[in-house]
């Protein structure tokens, strides 16, 4: 749609868009009177218009006239946000600056907004200064302190096991124990988890002190020493995120075991996968999943696995919907043992930096999910980036819809606690009006979201009716994101700024993302993660310059706090760094999405290079895809899953090509719904086939490789509804 500019609006045009006569007049009013005192299409005018014209109960439509006349002539990347000099001054970065920003930039130093990219480089080029830095702000305890920061490779050592360097080397941590802390940031008595059951929308919402938590997590860890497990053995986790299963997740790392995640969302044969893979002892999880007013079965998915013993949380007050199998405990029975040291302090379990913590789960393009260990080093990784690019620290309140399965379930754990802010745990589906009001009612300071979860509150809107200013600031990561639906989503919580974070569960937290101290445009990544360098390569495989703007396979820096150095099942060498370009005499680490860095400095995600894909914020292989597609019908000869992105940007949309033996009689939107079914039933039951399109081949090469790439491209140039 063509806009005008902001001058050539009128009061009709305004009226054109469902406003009344008089708010209208009024509009244009101010909007004039913005005009005067700026210019007609600056960063300042929208940050005016933003603050003294735009509120959510204007239309949409509205916010978008507003928008694109603005920047009717901008060019790419336009800042849907500034940061205040204040503000930025009061975050945690800003303070660090202000205090130390001669130390670490000399003479350089100006002001937070101004140095920050600086700073983001002096992190780089120092990495054992700045770490130091960031762990001593968090205050983070270690029973024995490392050695050094950062002990690099000298040459002539293997770089195979630590190719970037060796992390804390010599240290004892917990990471646990660091988020139940009492210090500075907290007193006892603050709520450090806020939450709220689905359909008791109108109740007050319900909290946990930091007193209780801390005596809740101590019993689970005594009740797991009564198991008589070996220390370091691995227990699984398949259950909502909620309090209970917080609960046991610190309980587990305090008592020195290894959390295995497992999303509840998964099929039998694909938690069996992930039980035998990680050698799980124990499982927790609950009978039923309650959403509404439905009951969806678990732990009878669990008991299909064929799992390890099972402890059993009833969903609905102390009864079981069906009965337990010989050897599992209810919870009940799994505490009763040691109530009488309800109270009592665990001391916790500290282990060497490199000691496994928690196991999660990646696919790769082989169809078999990439087992990757977390060491005890990767949750301060996730708590640093929050406390960095999200500003996170005391008096927050962090929601973000996930689950302890995907890794941001894992990350807000330590981001929240480890920064001494409150976790907000929403028990039911975050799709509807009940989550937004929880929204409202917690007050809720940084939210986060994937951008299908937006796309299903703008649509149904959701949010309408409810006051969401206490949002500081919002997180965004999972998926591709797009502008309209983000402009819709900053304009709920009055233009607060959204910070795209883009990273992997083998990194342990970000590689790109954004901060509260520079210009945010919609859809875009503003700056690397603290430490971390990006490579775009280019066709011939080699890095193009580091500031030139380019799009390519994106490459990472080695030398990445917490980020993995080991997998369970693969060769961690030849999956990330083998046959990769050297930078500076280091190999660089694969990472596989494509990525373009535009002329104005900011980074675009333009999906996998590879052949995974990411559906809903779920990184999945197209063999997995493929392999229970290609047994729906007997009609099929070959099929091809591929990801691809609507044209006007956001996630990818599932699409199946088929070679079928006999097209006369074919139906391929029967098909596509048999293929939804098989995949939700055999693989995930979030995964949803967007289009089938019918193919006389596959395009492949001369080894007979399918090149899904290839097929992504044509599909991308085609019209939505053919091929």
């Amino acid at each position: 749609m063509a806009y005008k500019s902001l001058s050539s609006i009128t009061v009709s045009d305004i009226e054109y868009l469902g406003i009344s006569q008089e708010t209208a007049t009024s509009l244009h009013q101010r909007l004039s009177e913005i005009i005067n005192t700026h210019e007609d299409d600056s960063p300042a005018t929208w940050q005016n218009i933003t603050r003294s014209i735009l509120n959510p109960e204007l239309p949409f439509s509205f916010h978008q006239m507003l928008y694109y006349s603005c920047f009717k002539d901008y060019g790419p990347d336009p800042p849907a946000w500034i940061p205040d000099p204040e503000n930025a001054a009061l975050t945690n970065v800003g303070q660090l600056l202000e205090r130390r920003g001669k130390e670490f930039l000399g003479s350089g130093y100006k002001d937070p907004i101004t140095s920050f990219s600086d700073f983001q480089k002096f992190s780089v080029s120092n990495p054992e200064v700045y770490w130091k830095t960031v762990l001593d702000e968090m205050n983070i305890s270690f029973s024995k302190p490392p050695q050094c920061i950062l002990h690099e490779s000298l040459p002539g050592e293997s770089q195979l096991s630590y190719p970037g360097g060796q992390w804390l080397p010599g240290a004892y941590i917990n990471p646990a124990k660091n988020c139940l802390n009492l210090n500075f940031k907290r007193s006892l008595n603050d709520a450090i988890i806020i939450w709220r059951d689905e359909l008791h929308d109108n109740l007050p919402v319900q909290m946990m002190t930091l007193k209780e938590l801390c005596e809740e997590v101590w019993l689970v860890a005594y009740a797991l020493e009564a198991l008589d497990l070996v220390k370091g053995s691995a227990i699984a986790i398949d259950m909502p995120m909620n309090v209970k299963s917080v609960v046991i997740y610190l309980a587990i790392v305090l008592a020195g075991y290894v959390v295995v995640s497992i999303a509840d969302s998964f099929a039998p044969c694909e938690i069996s996968t992930r039980l035998k893979i990680s050698n799980a002892k124990v499982i927790f999880t609950q009978d039923l999943i309650i959403r509404g007013d439905k009951s969806l079965p678990l732990y009878s998915r669990v008991v299909d696995a064929q799992s390890p013993m099972a402890i059993v949380i009833p969903a609905k007050g102390s009864e079981f919907s069906m009965k337990l199998r010989n050897g599992d405990l209810s919870w009940h029975d799994f505490l009763e043992g040691v109530n009488n040291l309800r109270g009592k302090e665990f001391i916790a379990v500290e282990k060497p930096v490199e000691a496994f913590t928690n196991i999660l789960f990646s696919s790769g393009t082989t169809g078999d999910p990439k087992a990757i260990p977390w060491s005890n080093i990767s949750p301060l990784k996730a708590a640093a980036d929050a406390w960095c690019h999200l500003d996170i620290h005391r008096g927050d309140i962090v929601s973000w819809p996930t689950n302890l399965g995907w890794m941001m379930g894992p990350w807000l754990v330590y981001a929240s606690f480890i920064n001494g802010a409150s976790m907000a745990l929403y028990n039911g589906s975050p799709l509807g009006s009940g989550f937004a009001k929880f929204v409202q009612d917690a007050k809720v300071t940084m939210l986060g979201v994937i951008p299908s979860l937006v796309r299903s509150w703008r649509n149904a809107n959701s949010t309408s009716g409810y006051d969401w200013s206490a949002i500081r600031c919002f997180g965004s990561t999972g998926e591709a994101s797009n502008v309209d639906e983000y402009l819709w989503l900053m304009g709920r919580a009055n233009y607060k700024p959204i910070i795209e974070y883009c990273g992997g569960t083998e990194i342990g937290g970000g590689f790109v993302t954004g901060s509260l101290l520079q210009a945010q445009s919609l859809a875009a990544f503003s700056t690397p993660a603290m430490c971390c360098t990006l490579h775009i390569l280019d066709d011939d495989g080699h890095p193009i310059p580091e500031n030139a703007p380019g799009i390519g396979e994106l490459a990472l820096g080695p030398n990445m706090f917490g980020a993995s150095n080991t997998l369970l099942n693969a060769d961690h060498y030849s999956v990330y760094f083998k046959g990769m370009p050297l930078w500076n005499g280091r190999v660089l680490r694969r990472h596989g999405d494509v990525f373009e860095r535009t002329a104005r400095g900011y980074y675009h995600a333009h999906g996998r290079a590879d052949d995974t894909m990411n559906l809903g914020g779920i990184k999945v292989s197209s063999v997995e895809i493929e392999r229970i597609c290609s047994g729906v019908d007997s009609n099929i000869l070959e099929v091809a899953a591929i990801g691809v992105p609507p044209s006007g940007g956001g996630p990818e949309l599932l699409v199946v090509a088929v070679v079928l033996k006999c097209t006369d009689t074919a139906d391929l939107q029967q098909l596509r719904i048999s293929f939804n079914s098989a995949l939700q039933k055999k693989l995930n039951p979030l995964f949803r086939v967007s289009r089938v399109v019918s193919l006389p081949s596959l395009p492949r090469t001369a080894s007979n490789k399918v090149m899904r790439r290839v097929l992504r491209q044509q599909l991308l140039h085609k019209e939505s509804s053919k091929i």
